[in-house]
C-alpha cells in the first residue's frame, strides 16, 4: 500500500446522469486498488470527490451547493481534501478555480483515470488540475467497483456525440462519438455479472449509432446478442436509442432475444416538425409515427419511453397543443419531460422568441398531467397478467418487497410492490399483477 493511501478515507458523491455513475464506479475501482478506504458517509472522509453535472442550470446549482456543503466538513468533519470532477469542471474550470478556493483539486471528463494522482497531490498541499481533452477512452475499462447489493448497473457502450442539437452542450463536455469494441463491453458485462449484477443497462448519448465509427456499420443488434451470452446477466436494457438509426435487425433482436428487455428508451424531444428543425433534430413526425408503428407491430408488448423538451425557443401555444395531442395519440408508456434551459454556448441560447419561464413551467405541468392519464391507462393492461419482477428492496413497514418489471428502468420509471415473496434480494420472480396506479403496479408472487 502506498504510504499516502494508508489510513485515508475517500467518499465519492455522484450527481447528474447515470453516465457519471459509471465514471464514479471506475474511480472507486482505482481508489480501492491504490489502498485508500472507500466510505459512504462523507462525514467520515478525509477526501471527498464530488462528481458533478454541468448540463442545465438546475444541475449546475445542485453541483455548486453540494461542493459548498462538503467544504463545510473541513471545519466540522475530518475533511482534508475536496476534489471536484465531471462535466462542471470540464465546462467551468477557470470559474471554479477563481471563485471557489475551497476546492483542492479538479479533474475533467477525460482525465478521471488520474484520480489517485490528484488525491495524492492534493493531500501534499498542491492544487492539481487535470482538465484536458474530454475524449476519455473506455476501451480498456472492464473492471468497476459497484456497491454490494447492486443488481442493476450501467455500461457505457460509447461516449461523446456527433449530433449538433442546438440545445445541447454534451459534445463540448464529452467529445466526439466513439464506440467501444464489442469485446470490451462484453468483458465489462462479465465483470459486473461476477459481482452479482443481473441487469445491465447499455447507455450512450446516441446508442443506435453504436459501432459505425469502429466497424463501418451500426451493429447494436450484434452487441445485444453478444452481451446476452454472458452467464449471470438476465436482463439487458437499452437507453437513448436515437430514432434515426433504428435498423430492422435491431428491432428483430428486441422481438426474439429473451434477455433483451421489451423496453426502448427513444428520446424524441418534440413532435412538431418546425420545432425539430430549430433543434436540428433529423427526421420528422411522420418518420416517428412509422417507426413506432413498426416496433409495436413486431414487438407487441414493448414499453416505449421518450423524452420531450418543453418551451424550446419559438414553441407556440398551437405547437404545444399539438404536442399534447401527439402524446395522447401515440401513448408512450413512459415519458420524461424537461423544461428548456437556456444554456450558454449552445446555438439555441441565441435563438429569438425565448419562451418565458412561467409559460415553460405551466406547459411542463400540463404535459405531465397528460402523461399521468396515459400511463394510468397503459398500466391498467397489466392487471391480471403475470410479469417477471427483479426484487431489489423490502419495505418492512408495509411488509412488501419492491421491484421492477422489464418494462421499467431503475429510478426513472415505476416500481412493482410485491406481497408473498420469501426469497433473497436480487432474484427475478413471477408476479401476478393485482392493482395498477398512475405509474406503479402491485401484485403477489405466483
Amino acid at each position: 500500500m502506498n504510504k499516502t493511501a494508508a489510513g485515508e478515507k475517500v467518499a465519492i458523491i455522484t450527481l447528474g446522469c447515470e453516465k457519471n455513475l459509471v465514471d464514479s464506479d471506475i474511480m472507486s475501482q482505482l481508489i480501492d486498488e491504490k489502498g485508500y478506504t472507500l466510505v459512504d458517509n462523507p462525514e467520515e472522509a478525509n477526501v471527498i470527490v464530488v462528481n458533478t453535472c454541468g448540463f442545465i442550470d438546475a444541475a449546475k446549482e445542485e453541483s455548486i451547493n453540494t461542493i459548498l456543503d462538503m467544504a463545510d466538513l473541513k471545519q466540522t468533519g475530518h475533511l482534508k481534501s475536496l476534489i471536484v470532477a465531471g462535466c462542471l469542471t470540464q465546462r467551468y474550470k477557470e470559474v471554479l478555480l477563481d471563485e471557489m478556493p475551497e476546492i483542492d483539486g479538479i479533474v475533467g471528463t477525460g482525465d478521471f483515470d488520474k484520480i489517485n494522482r490528484i488525491i495524492e497531490e492534493s493531500l501534499e498541499g498542491k492544487k492539481p488540475v487535470f482538465v484536458g481533452n474530454p475524449a476519455f477512452s473506455y476501451e480498456n475499462v472492464t473492471r468497476r467497483k459497484v456497491e454490494k447489493g447492486t443488481y442493476s448497473a450501467y455500461i457505457k457502450i460509447a461516449e461523446g456525440c456527433d449530433n449538433k442539437c442546438t440545445f445541447c452542450i454534451i459534445p463540448a463536455l464529452r467529445g466526439a462519438f466513439r464506440s467501444r469494441s464489442i469485446e470490451s463491453v462484453v468483458a465489462e458485462a462479465e465483470s459486473l455479472a461476477a459481482q452479482g449484477v443481473k441487469e445491465v443497462n447499455l447507455i450512450a448519448q446516441d446508442s443506435t449509432n453504436y459501432g459505425f465509427d469502429l466497424y463501418g456499420e451500426r451493429v447494436l443488434h450484434t452487441l445485444l446478442r453478444r452481451v446476452s451470452e454472458v452467464e449471470g446477466i438476465e436482463w439487458i436494457r437499452l437507453h437513448y436509442a436515437y430514432p434515426g438509426y433504428f435498423t430492422d435487425e435491431l428491432i428483430q433482436e428486441f422481438a426474439t432475444n429473451p434477455k433483451v428487455c421489451k423496453y426502448i428508451d427513444m428520446p424524441l424531444q418534440h413532435s412538431e416538425d418546425a420545432v425539430l428543425k430549430r433543434m436540428l433534430r433529423p427526421g420528422r413526425q411522420r418518420d416517428t409515427r412509422e417507426l413506432v408503428a413498426k416496433i409495436r407491430s413486431l414487438v407487441p408488448d414493448v414499453a416505449l419511453r421518450t423524452s420531450i423538451i418543453v418551451g424550446f425557443p419559438g414553441e407556440t401555444e398551437e405547437e404545444f397543443e399539438r404536442l399534447k395531442d401527439f402524446l395522447r395519440e401515440i401513448q408512450f408508456d413512459r415519458l420524461g419531460v424537461f423544461s428548456y434551459s437556456q444554456e450558454e454556448g449552445t446555438a439555441a441560447a441565441r435563438l429569438p422568441d425565448q419562451v418565458p419561464a412561467d409559460i415553460i413551467e405551466r406547459r411542463t405541468n400540463e404535459l405531465m398531467e397528460v402523461q399521468r392519464e396515459v400511463a394510468n391507462e397503459r398500466n391498467g393492461r397489466f392487471v391480471g397478467k403475470e410479469v417477471q419482477v427483479l426484487i431489489e428492496g423490502y419495505d418492512g413497514r408495509n411488509n412488501v418487497h419492491i421491484g421492477r418489471s422489464q418494462f421499467d428502468a431503475s429510478e426513472i420509471d415505476g416500481e412493482v410492490f410485491v406481497t408473498g415473496y420469501r426469497g433473497e434480494l436480487g432474484q427475478i420472480t413471477p408476479v401476478r399483477i393485482t392493482h395498477s396506479y398512475d405509474f406503479d403496479l402491485a401484485g403477489e408472487v405466483i
